[in-house]
C-alpha cells in the first residue's frame, strides 16, 4: 500500500465518517461518488479540500469530473500522477 493510498483512506474516514474496516475493504474498483451515500455533492468539496491540504497539492476545477470520483482507483491514480508532477526530473 502506497503512502497516497493510506492517506486517501484516512481522508475518506475522516471527512466522510467511514469506519476503518469499511475503508480497508476498498479496492481500485470500489465506487465512490454515486456509490457511497456519504459522498454527496456537498461532501465532494470538503473531500477535495482535505486532499489538497494533506498532500500539499492544488486540484484545479477543470480537473474534477465524474470520472475522477467514480472509483477509489481513479482517484488514487489521479493523486499519484498529480504528485509525480511535483517531483524534479
Amino acid at each position: 500500500m502506497s503512502d497516497i493510498d493510506r492517506t486517501l483512506r484516512a481522508i475518506l474516514q475522516d471527512v466522510l465518517g467511514l469506519s476503518a474496516e469499511r475503508v480497508a475493504g476498498f479496492d481500485a474498483s470500489t465506487g465512490l461518488f454515486g456509490d457511497l451515500p456519504e459522498l454527496d455533492s456537498m461532501a465532494v468539496a470538503g473531500l477535495l479540500t482535505e486532499i489538497e491540504d494533506r498532500l500539499d497539492i492544488v486540484i484545479e476545477d477543470d480537473e474534477v469530473d465524474g470520472e475522477l470520483l467514480e472509483t477509489f482507483g481513479n482517484l488514487t491514480a489521479f493523486l499519484e500522477a498529480k504528485l509525480a508532477q511535483r517531483l524534479p526530473g
